[in-house]
Parts: structure tokens; sequence; C-alpha cells
């Protein structure tokens, strides 16, 4: 996103003028202000283009406004836009262009990560022949930019099909209408995709979020290069980490793996996942927290482990109950090593920092009585970029360690 600066000619675009400290936000780079550092906002209909100003009058760029949310501004340039359907399609090509550098052995990633692609309130997923799109604020949701949307990623991809998945509880909150999740171009909506040579089903209507978790599909790779002996996936949705232990270059090196899940539904799919690919994989539908529970008082042993559970701290308030589950989870896990194993341990919680997320860890490996090495201290897919003055925008950590 641009950080030229240049006053906007008058136009019909309504203005927002911000408190110091909301313009000392964007200032510092930033593209969020919230609510509460809004100085004046006279009249300004919910998903307006609007002109952001400080309380001087001074001109800081342009955003998407929404009526509704904490976040009320998302900043889209630092120049005057008087076109937004354009400037969308502007900036999804730029996102395509970008992924052809950085994308490569798989049909399946993300083509639009939001604030990370310049396009606040937009996710837009590729599964090998068709797309699925994800909007999730009121700016987006307006009907000629959702066309310019649909017009421009069937023009660069010409897909089978796009799916919309919704969001329900941020409709909600953002006061958008009620809309059902469902094919908005084309016919389809389930494909087999391949990642890392391992080959998945994928059907854009069900599962969670947007569909596949995408961005650890680097991080499946990596683990898969130190994975060995008997290995747990736990957590293990689909069956991404499992499914690539067991993939062909890996099998020598494991002479078991196992995937844990409580969702009966996704379990199906790893195991449909494992006839695809020829592997054999024991899925068991478990609480986590209690099969870590029993087999570590069992004191079963194993080679690697995987620790990759959903997000445990949806809020600030969640984050010392939430680095309390991490550790009793990583504990039990790293009693369970055999000498020389492997655990690979995830957050998806933007609020555990990375800080926080090693420090638990550390702390964990104190109470297990053991000295553990770092081999990879990694984030999310390259396809999720991260902006450097844009915290919120890395949320994924993932260590592995010996």
């Amino acid at each position: 996103m641009s950080q030229k600066k240049s006053a906007p000619t008058p136009d019909a675009s309504p203005s927002v003028k911000l408190s110091p400290r909301g313009a000392a936000r964007l200032n510092d780079g930033h593209v969020w202000v919230y609510r509460s550092d809004i100085a004046v906002a006279k009249e300004v209909p919910p998903g307006s283009l609007v002109h952001v100003t400080d309380v001087r009058g001074k001109f800081l760029g342009t955003a998407l406004y929404s009526s509704s949310s904490q976040i009320a501004i998302r900043m889209i340039s630092r120049e005057e836009v008087r076109d937004l359907p354009a400037l969308v399609a502007e900036r999804i090509r730029a996102a395509i262009a970008y992924r052809k550098g950085i994308v490569s052995g798989t049909d399946a990633y993300r083509v639009v990560f939001s604030e990370g692609d310049f396009l606040p309130g937009l996710i837009v997923d590729r599964y090998h022949d068709f797309l699925s799109v994800q909007i999730l604020t009121q700016a987006m949701d307006a009907e000629p930019v959702r066309a310019a949307i649909v017009n421009t990623l069937t023009e660069e991809f010409k897909p089978a099909g796009i799916v919309e998945r919704v969001d329900s509880r941020i409709r909600e909150l953002e006061q958008l209408p009620p809309r059902p999740s469902g094919l908005i171009h084309g016919e389809k909506s389930s494909t087999v995709v391949e990642m890392n040579g391992v080959r998945l089903h994928f059907d854009g209507l069900e599962g969670q979020k947007t569909g596949a978790f995408l961005d650890q599909r680097e991080n499946y790779a990596a683990a898969a290069r130190y994975a060995h002996g008997d290995a747990l996936d736990v957590f293990c949705y689909q069956g991404g980490f499992a499914l690539h232990f067991a993939a062909m270059e890996n099998a020598a090196k494991c002479s078991s793996v196992t995937g844990v899940d409580s969702s009966r539904p996704a379990l199906e799919v790893a195991e449909k996942n494992a006839v695809l690919n020829g592997r054999e994989v024991e899925w068991i539908e478990a609480n986590a927290f209690d099969l870590l529970k029993d087999y570590s008082v069992a004191k079963r042993q194993y080679d690697t482990i995987v620790l990759d559970p959903p997000a445990f701290a949806k809020t600030k308030r969640d984050l010392d109950k939430a680095l309390g589950g991490y550790k009793e989870l990583n504990l039990r896990a790293m009693k369970m090593l055999r000498p020389g194993g492997v655990l690979i341990t995830c957050s998806c919680s933007y609020h555990v920092s990375a800080v926080d997320f090693m420090g638990m860890v550390a702390d964990a490996a104190r109470d297990a009585h053991k000295s553990l090495r770092v081999l990879e201290n990694r984030s999310q897919a390259k396809d999720h970029p991260m902006l450097i003055n844009v915290p919120e925008s890395g949320y994924l950590k993932c260590l592995i360690v010996t």
C-alpha cells in the first residue's frame, strides 16, 4: 500500500476525523483505527469509503468505514481513492501476481489475505479448479464491490466454481443481512487438491473456516522432514500432518502414524484422504486432553508428536487460561516423547504472542525435566503475508523441538 499522501480534491466521500492517538497509530504504519479514537464522524453511511484526517484536518488517507465494528477504520490507501471496485480488482490481480513468485508444489493456497494484501475484509482461497471467498466487512459486502471480486476472479482463474463461505457471527457483528454459504459462480464446489505431494479431498461447503488449513501447508512439509518412528498427530482435523508423515517419502521413517480428533466427520474425511494416498493411518475419535492424560499415565511413548489445537484465546481476556491449556498439552506430550523424539507444537491464537508461546513451551519443558533444542521456529505459510506494522496479521506459531 503506497505511503505517498496527496490531498484529496472535493467529492462526495464523507470525512472522518481521528483523535491524536488514532492519527499516531496510522502514522506509525498500522491500518486499523478503533471507534474510541474517532473524533468526528458525522452521517457516515455503513461501509463507506471515507477520507481520514487528523483533528486539524490534515489528510491521512482513504479508508473503509464500519458503522458497527470496534475496528471502525480500515485503511485502504494513503492516497485518495474514488473508485473502490476498480481498486479492489487491481489489488486482487496484484495478490495473484505475488503468489506466482512464492507458491509452488500445490494447487491449494490463499490468493487474498485481507490486510496482508491490502484488501481488508476479503479472504480468497484456491482449491485446484474452484475458489472459496469470504467477505467480512460492510464495504466489501457492497454489491458493486462483490461484483468486482467475482468478475476479477473469474477473469483471472476461469474457475469451475466460486463458493462463498459465510461467517454468520461476523456478519451479525457487522450488521449485515444473513446470507447462506453456497455457490456464487459456476457449478463446482468439491475437488481433490495436491499439497507437497499429498492428495486431499476438499469440499468447499464443509469443514471449518474457508475449508482446509492452508496456513500450515509449509509447516506440514517441514515437520515431515523430522518425523520418524511412531508418530501421533493430536487435533489432526482431516489429517494434514499425519498424512504428510505417512506419505511415500516418509513411510520408511515413520513405523506408525496415528491421528486424533474429536470430530467424527473430520476423521471420516481423513480416512478418505488416507485411502486416496494409499497410506495406512490409525484414526482415533477422542478428546485430546483426556487422551493425552490417559496415554501419559499409561506411559505410552512416541517418537514424533504434533499438537495443533484450535485457538484457545479468542480474546485477550482468555490469555492466561489459554496458556494454561497449551502448557497442559505440551507437558503431557513431552512426557510421552522417547529420547531423540520430535515435538511439533502450534498455536493459531493471535493473542498468544510468539514470546508467550515460546515461554510456555520452556515452562512445560522445565516441568517435564526436558532440555529441548529448537529445530525450527516457524509461522504461517508465505501466501498468508504478514504486514510488519500490523502484528495482528501474524498469528500462527509452529515450534519444532527435540
